[in-house]
């Protein structure tokens, strides 16, 4: 079945974030907005029949995780990246960031140290500073075209009270595929120093080219021992909104005490819909997905080439995953208020601020291309036409 990307469905009036709210962050209702991270394509059919089939049962009453459920997240997992997992690694939680949230409020203390490396998903910065926990900055260094690891750094900010390192794989909001070697230099300094490992890798289905994702855990069961996963079926196939998403545990004791965590404030059960969701997804979604990715592909071609032919002064950190793309605008030599200013107020196109992704995003705009590309063209094109 082909699937078809190009439909423009009007989102607007449906108490979506990302449409509705434009008047809130943007003082401007017109915006096109190609800000917050979901795509503006139809959720996949077999999502929405799995969904409306069980709706046809009109007792939406408690729930449970079902065999069949725990099995699409291990076959899923081993399909896409050769992860074997077991049913006794699994656990629920209502979203990625609650379970940042939990992993912070399991394992750390207040006073304790947390690293981060930024530019990064802001809110890393607050489920740290949230908590009362000290927010510790390794910061990624741009090197011909690429974000890199500054471990030297890493090594120098690590003293007894560094308890935890929350990794971001892939990379919101550079783009990196980390690759084993960088992976595996991370985590050795993690086991020398006794940090846990919190890895994000939600974004990890969306990947391009011959990049590969490569969960951390995969690295060596010494490394699985010290590191709890974060994923979910939310980003790959844009159902964020039914609040659904799981971690992964190998090592019980961890296991144990982030599932007490979550089961203390009552948030493991999830939602109906969203288990089917997840389920259908992860059962039938191959096919879809490997259309989403060809067309992501083509419109971060067609905005490479409409930047560098009609935007020079922009450049774009090359993408190897993600729907989200950083871009660089220093060489405007224009601050960061007044690029907003001209983004909102004269090209009415609504990016991510680098700035909300730490000091170390000045100067810089992200912006999602889970689009259509007819969208994607005409904000590229009023962006072009405000900054000649």
């Amino acid at each position: 079945m082909r699937y078809n990307f190009d439909e423009l469905i009007d989102r607007r009036n449906t108490a979506c974030y990302k449409y509705d709210l434009r008047q809130k962050f943007f003082q401007n209702p017109e915006v096109i907005p190609l800000w917050v991270a979901d795509m503006d394509f139809r959720t996949p059919d077999f999502v929405m029949e799995a969904i409306r089939k069980r709706l046809t049962h009109e007792i939406l009453g408690y729930s449970f995780h079902t065999d069949d459920q725990y099995q699409s997240i291990i076959d899923w997992n081993y399909r896409r990246h050769q992860w074997n997992i077991q049913k006794e690694y699994i656990g629920f939680t209502p979203g990625v960031v609650p379970a940042l949230n939990f992993a912070v409020l399991t394992f750390t203390n207040p006073g304790d140290k947390i690293i981060i490396q930024t530019p990064v998903y802001f809110p890393f910065y607050s489920v740290i500073k949230d908590h009362s926990r000290q927010l510790i900055r390794n910061p990624l260094v741009l090197k011909n075209g690429r974000y890199v690891m500054d471990l030297e750094h890493l090594k120098s900010q690590v003293d007894t009270k560094t308890k935890m390192l929350i990794l971001c794989s892939p990379h919101n909001p550079t783009g990196n595929v980390w690759a084993r070697d960088e992976l595996m230099d991370l985590a050795t300094i993690c086991l020398q120093n006794n940090i846990l490992i919190i890895s994000d890798e939600i974004h990890a289905d969306i990947v391009y080219n011959r990049n590969k994702h490569i969960p951390v855990a995969m690295l060596s069961e010494e490394i699985a021992n010290q590191t709890i996963t974060l994923m979910a079926p939310s980003k790959t196939f844009n159902i964020a909104g039914l609040s659904t998403s799981y971690f992964i545990a190998s090592n019980q004791k961890l296991f144990e005490k982030m599932n007490q965590t979550v089961n203390q404030l009552h948030l493991g059960m999830c939602n109906i819909a969203g288990n089917i969701a997840l389920e259908a997804a992860y059962r039938k979604g191959d096919d879809w997905l490997m259309q989403l990715i060809s067309y992501l592909q083509q419109n971060i071609v067609f905005t490479k080439d409409f930047i560098n032919n009609n935007m020079p002064l922009l450049e774009i950190i090359e993408p190897e995953a993600t729907f989200l793309l950083w871009i660089d605008f220093r060489k405007t030599t224009l601050d960061d208020k007044t690029i907003r200013k001209l983004l909102v107020d004269d090209a009415q196109v609504g990016l991510s601020n680098g700035i909300l992704f730490g000091k170390d995003g000045e100067g810089f705009q992200r912006i999602n291309i889970g689009c259509p590309k007819k969208i994607l063209e005409k904000g590229l094109q009023r962006i072009a036409n405000a900054l000649k």
